[in-house]
């Protein structure tokens, strides 16, 4: 489910009110950890963070690096970790804590996926988030 909300707050008022009410609390996870020089912008049909073009212009498509990103999708809700798995090391340690979290670990390609808030670790989401400043990501992208 791609949605066509130009912004953020177009995003979060297409969903109805319990997916709204969850991704609003990942997404405030997110900001109080994401590190300085990352936006908040809709990109690719979700909520996205990445790596302004005036930052970084040297990118395999021309777009901007996505770093981390939330989505309500069809069946269940997902949030983007880019930054965590690209680096074998970082993903191990990431899915290591997740497990003892004792969380059920639902994961896709590069997301986790969610059906509720209760069932993401918050705190290990909001560390991994703030884990990676924007010169770190992008040597990370450039391997």
């Amino acid at each position: 489910m791609q949605s066509k909300a130009d912004t953020v707050k177009q995003y979060l008022n297409e969903l109805p009110n319990d997916r709204k009410k969850e991704i609003s609390i990942v997404r405030q996870t997110i900001l109080e950890n994401l590190p300085d020089g990352y936006d908040e912008v809709i990109n690719w049909g979700m909520i996205t963070y990445e790596v302004p073009l005036e930052t970084y212009l040297n990118t395999y498509n021309g777009k901007p690096l996505m770093y981390a990103a939330l989505a309500s999708q069809k069946n269940h809700m997902a949030v983007y970790l880019m930054g965590c798995y690209m680096s074998p090391e970082i993903r191990k340690k990431f899915e290591n804590a997740y497990k003892k979290s004792g969380k059920k670990f639902d994961a896709g390609k590069s997301c986790i996926r969610f059906r509720k808030v209760d069932d993401l670790p918050l705190r290990l989401i909001g560390e991994i988030i703030g884990s990676m400043s924007v010169n770190k990501f992008i040597k990370l992208s450039q391997k």
